[in-house]
């Protein structure tokens, strides 16, 4: 009989618009495949601040998002930590109404809000530039339909936020001093016919369980936030480094020992042995890098190992 486990760590990564870091794993933790792995590592995380070490931004998947939020946004918030996290298919798009406000991705919109721009949906990988660029432009006009915040969260977690028209963000016929502006602005064409909180008054307070699931650090899927989730790819790393067989190799056959204490043990050890191989690699960049630099030459850089269409075409025949 197999019994299988199922491992969480947490990796390091540089902050945003920071340069490269060591991707130490700093945490780490092994169930059985019976239990959630979210609701296992949701106290590990929680209890860093505790020892001293702040969370900062936690990047997670859409497998930890889509949990429900007393598993795991609301713990992690508590905590310190801003999320920065791809949402489910399931909970993209509008999900109902707040005072007539429109749910969306972690956002309060107008209810003039184009559909169209409310179910844009995140880039795949590797886009060409033009449809990058196409993508953040729409998500750049729906920011404007978002009301803006006026306060951060209080202690129980109540904050509060203004019409985006009252802002100067858009025109709207229920706010008459938004039409003076100028018409660069979107404008909403049908206002409701029955405007609710979200339109008649200037401000609305917001309480935690509107947003608690999806609400993160930068509005999805913008630019901004493409940006900011590339980081998790050193998860990606930290748990491929452990697992090639050139190097530590933890595949299946490599411990001869059962039972939940011992493959604990064993997989601490080897991320102590990745953590020691990944801090001496980046002491030996360091290092060259001051010895290049005193020595007037040039950052090393990476060797291409791709080659255009054009390249073996202008090496002639073999």
């Amino acid at each position: 009989m197999f019994f299988g486990y199922y491992g969480s760590a947490a990796i390091m990564t540089r902050d945003e618009n920071s340069p490269p870091i060591p991707e130490l794993a700093r945490r780490f933790t092994l169930s059985s495949c019976r239990h959630d792995p979210v609701r296992v590592f949701t106290p590990v995380l929680t209890a860093m601040p505790a020892a001293g070490i702040t969370l900062g931004d936690v990047l997670a998947d859409s497998g930890y998002a889509h949990r429900d939020p007393a598993a795991w946004a609301i713990p992690i918030r508590a905590a310190g930590a801003s999320l920065i996290q791809d949402l489910h298919p399931h909970d993209r798009g509008p999900k109902g109404t707040f005072h007539g406000a429109i749910i969306s991705n972690g956002n309060l919109y107008c209810p003039g809000a184009p559909r169209p721009l409310l179910e844009l949906g995140p880039l795949p990988p590797g886009p060409a530039a033009e449809d990058a660029a196409a993508h953040d432009a729409k998500t750049a006009e729906l920011a404007r339909y978002k009301p803006g915040r006026l306060t951060s969260n209080d202690a129980d977690g109540y904050h509060r936020v203004m019409c985006p028209a009252a802002l100067g963000k858009i025109r709207c016929p229920l706010r008459p001093q938004s039409m003076t502006l100028d018409r660069g602005r979107p404008e909403i064409l049908t206002p409701p016919e029955h405007p609710q909180a979200c339109c008649t008054q200037q401000t609305l307070t917001v309480p935690p369980g509107t947003l608690a699931k999806t609400a993160q650090k930068h509005d999805y899927p913008s630019a901004a936030h493409r940006r900011s989730y590339a980081r998790r790819t050193s998860a990606e790393r930290g748990f491929s480094g452990i697992k090639d067989n050139a190097g530590t190799d933890i595949g299946r056959g490599w411990c001869r020992l059962m039972g939940l204490s011992p493959l604990t043990l064993f997989t601490t050890a080897a991320l102590i042995v990745r953590n020691h191989r990944i801090s001496g690699a980046a002491q030996a960049r360091q290092h060259d890098q001051a010895r290049r630099a005193a020595a007037g030459q040039p950052p090393r850089t990476r060797r291409r190992r791709r080659s255009t269409q054009a390249e073996p075409a202008a090496a002639g025949p073999p």
